[in-house]
Parts: structure tokens; C-alpha cells; sequence
């Protein structure tokens, strides 16, 4: 279910472009170049929003579902993490309790700079 193009296809958002990402060792790793997407329980924007961060603007470039159980270490480095097993144990101490279902689905949205 890779919806990046096809906007009809997508639902609703569940929240707003300006809350995908809020914590501060996220937003520096955004503005560091580190972090080029952001995984969410739910879908934050569309395909050609702004996000905006400190006054800089980046530009949503692809919104898709996904599985845990598909992350790759590629996929943590998008996040700002060497590999599955850090974004893992950082996602996990922000909500303890949770599982980390291979088959849960998470919505990726893909960013970049708007001017670079």
C-alpha cells in the first residue's frame, strides 16, 4: 500500500503539517540534514505541504504506509538513526508500553529543504 503519488487514495489526516515534528532532537536533526522523514501513527500532511522549523521551510515530498516490519537501516537513516534497533529503542522510550509489532502501519512522510 505505496500511495506516494496518488493523493486520491490517501485518507483523511489525522493532524496538522505543523505537528510532524516536535521534539527538539528531532528539529535539530531536521535542520542538520540528519532527518528527511518522520514516521507518525497517523498521516500529518500532504504531498507538497510546508513544514516549517525555526523559519525554515521544507517541503513534504512523499506520504506512504508502511510496516514496521519493512524498516530497513536505510530507513532509520531517513529518521537520523545508524540503524532499526536505535530508532526502535528511541521510539519505545518515548512511549513505554508499546509494542513494536512488526505488522503495525505507520505513515512516512519524506521531506526536503524547499531551497536546498
Amino acid at each position: 500500500m505505496t500511495n506516494e503519488m496518488n493523493q486520491e487514495k490517501l485518507p483523511e489526516k489525522s493532524c496538522s503539517v505543523d505537528r510532524l515534528v516536535t521534539m527538539p532532537a528531532d528539529i535539530e536533526k531536521v535542520l542538520a540534514g540528519t532527518k528527511t522523514a518522520t514516521r507518525r501513527n497517523g498521516r500529518y500532511a500532504d504531498v507538497g505541504e510546508i513544514m516549517e522549523l525555526e523559519g525554515k521551510s521544507f517541503v513534504v515530498e512523499k506520504v506512504y504506509s508502511q510496516s514496521l516490519g519493512e524498516l530497513t537501516d536505510e530507513h532509520a537513516k531517513q529518521e537520523g538513526f545508524q540503524s532499526v534497533e536505535d530508532y526502535k529503542e528511541s521510539i519505545l522510550s518515548y512511549h513505554p508500553g508499546m509494542p513494536w509489532l512488526p505488522q503495525m502501519r505507520v505513515w512516512v512522510h519524506e521531506f526536503r529543504p524547499v531551497n536546498g
